[in-house]
């Protein structure tokens, strides 16, 4: 079988969880790791002692990679695809969310893309939940017919009852770009290109940026209202919702569950474990070895992958566009 030469920069943790996914996978073959902090290329040198560890994407260049993923903090993704792309490191890449720190870097990574690049993808590993994939079939098959609105959440406890604000949290970007953009993604996903029409910031922890935003998206005969916040008590793991409402009736899903109601009286529940939730690796969550096969075997069979970096720049628009609202008041 042939195994993909693959290198991971970036070793934080989801950096260590693609990588952990990958070195299981028998079509892969990890050669390599990247990473610029002296004190975890000391660890990570003696922990992974048959693979390279190198503390420069440059270095990358001469191992003849079939593939590299992008794990840094989401500031750095900007510098470190274009080094790979414009040094000829790979032609494949794997970025995690979102794609860049502004629409405008996003373009221009896609641009390169589009010139350097063969296979590409950007991490919107909710995309691969059982929930919202057997969701946007029934969307897709017309289940509650046409649309007319939605409400989403994304809430997280990361930074509930922090006074200050710290390193972690700069190093994220804000809560749009961290936490925001995969409810952002499974709304484009799901309802096509929509555009902010308002945007209200809330600030929590010390004034200084927003750590809460309420949004409104619209598209031709459809609303919905966004709230995003990494501030809210007791939600230890982050959590995502939408609640959808056709001309046939309402639909609610999460990382857990679907609720369909329909007007006729149908009225249906299924749980994760009752849509075939299984991988060959538990690592984390399901939808990160999913996305990870998807990957490879998109890179194996020459095909496009989704979310491209295109289809992923739409979600660094609406991040471009809400806080463009919030800016001007």
């Amino acid at each position: 079988m042939e195994r993909l030469r693959v290198a991971v920069v970036g070793l934080g943790k989801m950096g260590l969880l693609h990588a952990s996914i990958l070195k299981v996978m028998p079509s892969v073959e990890v050669i390599a790791l990247c990473e610029k902090s002296s004190l975890l290329l000391k660890f990570f040198r003696k922990l992974f002692k048959t693979t390279q560890v190198v503390d420069d994407v440059e270095k990358l260049a001469d191992l003849n990679l079939d593939s590299v993923y992008v794990t840094t903090p989401i500031p750095v993704h900007f510098p470190v695809v274009k080094t790979l792309y414009l040094k000829k490191v790979t032609r494949n890449l794997f970025v995690e969310k979102t794609l860049a720190s502004s629409w405008g870097k996003a373009k221009e990574l896609c641009a390169l893309a589009q010139s350097h690049g063969d296979v590409n993808m950007v991490g919107y590993m909710k995309r691969f939940a059982v929930t919202f994939r057997t969701a946007k079939s029934m969307l897709d098959q017309g289940t509650l017919g046409e649309i007319t609105s939605f409400e989403a959440y994304a809430y997280s406890s990361d930074f509930s009852g922090i006074n200050e604000s710290s390193k972690t949290r700069a190093s994220r970007g804000s809560v749009l770009d961290d936490l925001g953009s995969h409810v952002i993604d499974l709304a484009l996903w799901f309802f096509g290109d929509l555009e902010v029409d308002s945007a209200v910031p809330e600030s929590m922890v010390d004034g200084s940026c927003e750590d809460a935003v309420h949004f409104t998206l619209k598209k031709s005969g459809l609303e919905g209202q966004v709230n995003v916040s990494w501030c809210m008590d007791n939600y230890r793991l982050p959590d995502f919702e939408l609640m959808i409402r056709g001309h046939k009736g309402i639909m609610k899903v999460n990382d857990d569950s679907l609720e369909l109601k329909l007007n006729d009286g149908t009225s249906s529940t299924w749980y994760r474990q009752d849509l075939n939730d299984n991988v060959n690796f538990l690592l984390g969550e399901r939808e990160y070895y999913r996305e990870d096969e998807y990957f490879v075997k998109s890179i194996l069979a020459g095909i496009k992958a989704e979310p491209s970096f295109e289809t992923a720049s739409k979600v660094d628009y609406v991040i471009d566009q809400v806080k463009r609202k919030v800016n001007n008041g």
